[in-house]
């Protein structure tokens, strides 16, 4: 608990009384300064992650500025980078990596990618009918496709096999058919056969192909908000952390769940599992029912006497559950003798009891926290009508951001408090820990976060019983007293939260050996909101690729590739075209959605499981 220390002395009182907060207008710029540092508090010890929102036309301009890079230091096409990116979930630096480490050959190797064309038939000189080893029909050289790896079938047969694929859902990365190749089939030629009979289908073929950039790219993923936003979300450093849409859904990265810190992703998925399903009632179930030996269904009892008959006919015995005839005296059952102490039983019972009243603490704290949040959501439209009859009154005190910023962190720390008690029970419980602590080690550590959920959770209660009063109905020095006991509580709860934060990162969760759980971190403003990538960022990430270039060792090259140095000279020469061909694909794009007056072929701004819906 906090104590009344906590709130402004006596002294300070009168150091803010003396300096005149809100009741000049040559104070406005110091209160601006005080109730600013207030609202964003201390910058955080390191930037954990920037994050950006993709939409439909940055979608396209983000895929093609990392496969200009791969293009660039690889002197590859554009279809071969896309090939190497996707298996590689379009990381480029583990990309340049791996070329440092592997090599070139190795590199395309792993991933299917087959630079040297192995033609071993000449086609446009071949005259004979040829015999598709797939089909064994005859058909004219004309009809036959060969790809890079030197295997070649009648054209029917590939487009058969590419239709397959792209239905599947396998269109990112369509191998060879040959049992025994791993290399990837040219997506011009995929896209040239599969268009020529079935162009609905092509079409799928190209909306996976950029879509790719976010379905196998670890660092972007679709926002989960439902209605779907179209928007995806693209995440630069730590992938544990809790970012905020343009369209205001703020979620985990890590899982996509709703917002939980500071639970961990395994912890929250475990706790949401078990309030939803009907893991208690079975709790409830044996704690308070007995299974009947007949019929094996859960009886309760409802009276004094020991032998119970369930609804099938079944009489049995209470105390052991065997079945047993219905004759009975006051003190025993007819030919039945139970006296015999089980231990094993008895200490079954206990468990399930005690783990449902374990339980039925954190969850109804959690709930009551999850509770007031809802309610306390409500107050922002009573506060802001409070907040404009006091500025049209006459009064001195014409700044009010002070009840804003006030309101805002109840929310956020009323969010944390919540989260805190589900982290709480798989914490200092045996479902995921058991092995960890041991048990005065556990009790240590349990003791010392809770003494900091008891101090969190009395401020955030004060400081929402000072934001529910009536403040439009005060004097100024009534006024001014509860915009003191705001400010104050306002501070002393943001730094309970980080000392929270601080105590399970490095006391709870860092001290693990058999178990990894990361946690996003505090983030006084709360959730990021992710600022929308444009087009400029496109040419800032291009003057970083320079540098990674640069960086690269010379020596960087196998037999029959381009070096490094190379790649550097191709880079000086092509590198300031990069972003006017991003912007020119923009340009087509919506040429192609414009066209013919109607809705575009496929919709780059849904995910591929959302459009095939509609």
């Amino acid at each position: 608990m906090v104590d009344d220390e906590d709130f402004p002395s006596s002294s300070d009182v009168e150091e803010l009384e003396d300096a005149d907060f809100y009741l000049s207008d040559h104070d406005d710029d110091i209160a601006e300064n005080v109730l600013q540092d207030l609202e964003d508090g201390r910058q955080e010890d390191c930037n954990w992650s920037v994050s950006s929102v993709i939409t439909k036309e940055s979608l396209l301009a983000a895929q093609k500025d990392d496969l200009r890079k791969i293009m660039e230091l690889l002197a590859l096409s554009e279809q071969h980078a896309r090939t190497l990116l996707i298996h590689y979930r379009w990381d480029v630096e583990r990309v340049f990596e791996l070329l440092e480490q592997k090599g070139k050959d190795r590199l395309f190797s792993e991933a299917g990618l087959t630079i040297y064309q192995n033609k071993t038939i000449d086609l446009s000189s071949y005259s004979d009918p040829f015999t598709c080893s797939i089909c064994f029909e005859d058909v004219s050289s004309v009809a036959i496709t060969e790809m890079d790896c030197g295997h070649c079938y009648c054209n029917s047969c590939w487009t058969e096999y590419f239709i397959v694929k792209i239905n599947d859902g396998q269109s990112r990365r369509i191998r060879c058919m040959d049992p025994k190749c791993n290399a990837a089939c040219d997506e011009a030629i995929v896209r040239s056969l599969v268009n020529a009979r079935h162009p609905n289908i092509a079409d799928r073929f190209e909306r996976f192909l950029l879509e790719s950039y976010i379905e196998d790219n670890n660092k972007v993923k679709w926002c989960p908000s439902v209605p779907h936003c179209g928007n995806a979300i693209r995440v630069v450093g730590d992938i544990y952390c809790e970012v905020e849409c343009t369209c205001g859904m703020q979620f985990c990265f890590s899982c996509l769940s709703e917002a939980h810190s500071p639970c961990s992703c395994i912890m929250w998925e475990y706790w949401r599992k078990k309030c939803h399903d009907e893991s208690e009632t079975v709790n409830w179930i044996t704690v308070n029912t007995k299974p009947c030996p007949k019929c094996h269904k859960p009886v309760e009892k409802n009276g004094g006497c020991n032998l119970v008959a369930c609804i099938c006919g079944q009489a049995f015995c209470w105390l052991c559950g065997a079945a047993t005839g219905r004759d009975h005296t006051w003190s025993t059952i007819s030919g039945h003798s139970c006296g015999r102490f089980k231990e094993d039983q008895s200490k079954r019972i206990e468990c399930a009891r005690r783990d449902l009243y374990r339980y039925m603490h954190y969850h109804n704290r959690y709930k009551a926290h999850t509770d007031s949040l809802k309610q306390e959501s409500n107050l922002k439209e009573t506060i802001q009508g409070k907040i404009t009859i006091s500025e049209n009154k006459e009064s001195r005190i014409k700044d009010y951001s002070w009840v804003i910023n006030g309101l805002n962190r109840l929310f956020r720390s009323r969010r944390v408090l919540s989260y805190s008690y589900p982290f709480a029970y798989y914490m200092f419980g045996d479902e995921l820990f058991k092995d960890e602590m041991s048990q005065g080690e556990r009790d240590l550590k349990q003791n010392l976060f809770e003494d900091q959920q008891q101090q969190l959770e009395s401020n955030v209660e004060k400081l929402s019983m000072f934001l529910e009063k009536d403040f439009q109905d005060f004097s100024d020095e009534e006024v001014m007293e509860n915009m003191k006991h705001v400010i104050n509580l306002s501070s002393i709860i943001d730094r309970l939260c980080k000392q929270m934060y601080q105590c399970i990162e490095n006391d709870l969760l860092y001290p693990l050996q058999r178990a990894t759980h990361n946690i996003a971190p505090y983030k006084s403003k709360g959730p990021e909101k992710a600022s929308e990538l444009s087009v400029c960022w496109v040419s800032n990430q291009m003057r970083s690729t320079k540098s990674m270039v640069d960086a690269l060792p010379p020596h960087v090259s196998s037999a029959g590739g381009t070096t490094v140095a190379a790649a550097k000279r191709s880079w000086q020469f092509h590198g300031s075209s990069s972003l006017d061909e991003s912007a020119s694909s923009n340009k087509l794009l919506k040429k192609n959605e414009s066209k013919g007056g109607g809705p575009p072929l496929f919709d780059l701004n849904m995910p591929a499981e959302v459009v095939d819906k509609s």
